[in-house]
């Protein structure tokens, strides 16, 4: 999928101006043909302004407890739980290309993950299955939203098209 990202900034008189107008590649991971991670915006830090519009440090895939992101997820078509013989070279990829993504998932497979965000994610486009770790599933389409409270999920396109979904990520503290 293709993401134009548009950001405007402050000069320092005050003055708002455009600052980028780009494309972002996907991550994406040869060991999960299909899926895109489109890396738009965030930071580790709360929000300041005014802003000159410079990307944000974001070296996790997930933010800090005072962070946030911004991206696309996108899932490939007939994906649902994954049984794959050597799930040891999908986290070294994930640790590779989407720091903090591997140590998010769950032992017991099946593409169970669980951070401590709060999410706030859109379907765009398509359909997506999303489980929860008692077994619960619900069906969401295009225009569906879903706030996710930190719990344990995951997320299954049965259908024959692609799914993209925006998401928007604020870190929390979680009370262990």
């Amino acid at each position: 999928m293709k993401i134009r990202r548009v950001v405007t900034g402050q000069t320092s008189s005050g003055k708002s101006v455009f600052v980028h107008d780009d494309g972002v590649d996907p991550t994406t991971l040869s060991t999960l043909p299909g899926y895109e991670f489109h890396r738009l915006w965030g930071s580790d830090l709360p929000p300041a302004l005014p802003t000159e519009g410079a990307p944000p440090a974001q070296p996790t895939y997930f933010p800090s407890t005072s962070g946030y992101r911004f991206g696309f997820f996108s899932l490939p078509p007939n994906t649902t739980h994954r049984d794959d013989p050597d799930p040891t070279s999908i986290l070294a990829e994930m640790a590779t290309k989407l720091p903090g993504m591997a140590e998010s998932m769950h032992p017991d497979g099946g593409g169970m993950h669980t951070t401590d965000t709060v999410d706030f994610d859109v379907v765009v486009s398509g359909e997506v299955w999303l489980e929860l770790d008692d077994g619960a599933e619900k069906l969401l389409k295009a225009g569906d939203c879903v706030v996710q409270n930190g719990t344990k999920h995951a997320w299954h396109n049965r259908s024959a098209a692609p799914c993209v979904l925006a998401i928007c990520l604020l870190g929390a503290k979680r009370a262990r």
